[in-house]
C-alpha cells in the first residue's frame, strides 16, 4: 500500500486492540497493520490500561467482557487520557443497554461479533453525520421487544419488581421472559 492509502488514518495511527481471545486478537491485528495502523495488542483490562497509561493511541478497539473486567474500564481510561480518540467497543453479547453505556463512556460505535476488519475499520474511520447503510439483516420485532425489555431491566439495576412494575407486565411473566435465551 501506498503512503497515501493511509492518509484517512491521519498523522498518528496507533490502534490499540484488547481482547481475551489470542486468536481472534492475533488475527484483527495483522488485518487492521494491513490497513496501515500502528497496532498495540492487549489481552487484558489491565494489560490495556497500561499501553494507555503509556502511551495514549489515535484508535482503539476493545472487547467488553474480558476475563480480567469490562473493557469499559479501558474505554474511560483512553477518553480521560485522550478525548479525541476514536474508541470502537466489540462484544459477542449485543444488547442496547451495553451499547448505549459504551457510548455514554465515551466510545464512538458498538459492534457485535463477528464483526471483520472491514466493519471495524470502517466504523473507526466514520466521520461526521453520516448515517451507515442500512442493515442487511435487520434485528426480528421479537430481538427488538427483548432488547427494550433487558434495557429497561439494566436501568432498573436488575430488580426484576421494579422492571415489571414499569413495564406494566406481572412479575413471573417478565421472569420467564429474563430466563429465555434472547430471539435472533
Amino acid at each position: 500500500m501506498a503512503t497515501e492509502d493511509f492518509a484517512e488514518l491521519g498523522p498518528d495511527r496507533s490502534l490499540l486492540l484488547v481482547d481475551d481471545d489470542v486468536a481472534f486478537l492475533n488475527r484483527l491485528a495483522r488485518a487492521m497493520e494491513k490497513r496501515g495502523f500502528i497496532v498495540h495488542a492487549a489481552e487484558s483490562v489491565a494489560a490495556g490500561k497500561a499501553i494507555v497509561e503509556r502511551a495514549p493511541p489515535a484508535y482503539a478497539v476493545i472487547d467488553l467482557r474480558l476475563e480480567d473486567g469490562s473493557g469499559l474500564d479501558v474505554v474511560e481510561q483512553l477518553r480521560d487520557a485522550r478525548p479525541e480518540a476514536r474508541i470502537v467497543v466489540l462484544t459477542g453479547y449485543g444488547a442496547i443497554a451495553t451499547a448505549v453505556a459504551a457510548v455514554k463512556m465515551g466510545a464512538t460505535d458498538y459492534l457485535s461479533k463477528p464483526a471483520d476488519a472491514n466493519d471495524i475499520t470502517s466504523a473507526l474511520l466514520a466521520r461526521g453525520e453520516s448515517l451507515p447503510p442500512p442493515p442487511e439483516n435487520p434485528m426480528s420485532a421479537d430481538r427488538v421487544r427483548w432488547e427494550h425489555i433487558q434495557r429497561v431491566y439494566e436501568l432498573c439495576e436488575r430488580n426484576v419488581s421494579e422492571t415489571a412494575r414499569r413495564l406494566n407486565m406481572h412479575r413471573r411473566t417478565l421472569q420467564r421472559i429474563l430466563a429465555k435465551r434472547s430471539p435472533k
